[in-house]
């Protein structure tokens, strides 16, 4: 029988986003982010100036997420934290962060894979938002990874298809940078898409074998494209760029939804969740929604709060190890190269 009231502190920093949470039982009391602007004038996430910002954010933001959760540090049974995968001067403020506070409370520490975390992320006590049950697949797509899982318990995981080179949101990013969309480009793409005709224009899909996905090869036929109809008519992205746009996205959409009708055939599941930055895409949501219709699948969308990465779905897997008295010992060291 679990405590009345555990409180778990979860802590987040595998990018560029400095998270910290805190959860009692199954509920999150709250939920910080401080992000990272910086970024945005180089296009992309620069290491060394992500590892920087995660030292100056990371004091303030646990002691926000602490008082916004009505709680002290003394409080608190156990401190979560994102172990990886991830890129490694971020994970390494984190974690010795983590440590650090959990010797100093003499309670347990708890290490989190970063993908396990936004697959359960889903176990979030949420009102309006039902739980999946086991077995499920879950498709986890983000900047940096792009897999189907299936998953059989909390921790009994089997990545079944996953990116053999570039995730899903460096391909939205990418033909942002193509269009001269801003980074990140995704939430624009996704927002130009809604106004254009996803059929005006005509990618095809790359070719590859069982559950795994490319998207190096559209990448490039996006900007073989884009140089072509540029050379003919100059003006063209501009007066084109929402059914650009529009015809990027369905064709992300179809692999990502061809993949997925596969993995059901093969499986035999038809419980599906998603998670992950990307999986907060309107019409990736929509296609899952146009899913349970079309070929009987029951679709579990997380909280917007929850897809992108946060510290939420770290204090959730922090609580179910706690529970189960998965506990890490202090030696314990960030891996930027993290399987499930």
């Amino acid at each position: 029988m679990a405590e009345q009231n555990i409180y778990i502190l979860g802590i987040e920093s595998s990018c560029d986003d400095t998270a910290a949470s805190v959860i009692e039982n199954g509920r999150i009391l709250s939920n910080i982010v401080a992000n990272q602007k910086i970024h945005e004038e180089y296009g992309g996430v620069v290491p060394e100036l992500a590892s920087r910002a995660h030292q100056q954010n990371i004091v303030p933001v646990v002691a926000q997420a602490l008082k916004k959760a009505n709680i002290t540090k003394d409080q608190l049974h156990a401190i979560a934290f994102t172990r990886g995968p991830g890129l490694m001067g971020s994970l390494l403020v984190g974690t010795s962060f983590a440590k650090s506070l959990a010797y100093g409370l003499d309670i347990p520490l708890v290490d989190v894979n970063h993908m396990q975390g936004h697959i359960l992320a889903h176990f979030i006590d949420e009102e309006g938002f039902n739980k999946p049950p086991f077995p499920f697949l879950a498709m986890t797509i983000s900047g940096g990874h792009t897999q189907i899982v299936q998953v059989d318990n909390y921790f009994d995981m089997t990545v079944i298809g996953e990116t053999i080179d570039d995730a899903v949101g460096e391909a939205f990013d990418k033909s942002g940078k193509i269009l001269g969309l801003g980074y990140p480009a995704g939430p624009e793409i996704d927002k130009r898409a809604k106004l254009g005709n996803p059929k005006a224009f005509k990618f095809t899909k790359p070719r590859v074998d069982g559950l795994n996905f490319s998207f190096s090869g559209l990448k490039t036929a996006i900007l073989y494209f884009i140089q072509n109809q540029t050379k003919a008519n100059p003006n063209f992205i501009e007066e084109n760029l929402n059914d650009i746009c529009a015809s990027i996205q369905y064709t992300i959409i179809g692999i990502l939804i061809d993949k997925l009708k596969l993995a059901t055939k093969q499986t035999g599941i038809t419980h599906i969740a998603i998670g992950g930055g990307v999986s907060a895409n309107s019409g990736i949501r929509q296609a899952l929604k146009d899913g349970e219709q079309k070929f009987g699948w029951t679709t579990y969308v997380p909280k917007f709060e929850f897809t992108t990465d946060n510290a939420a779905m770290i204090a959730i897997v922090g609580y179910l190890k706690y529970l189960d008295g998965d506990f890490a010992e202090q030696n314990v060291a960030a891996s930027a190269r993290l399987k499930i």
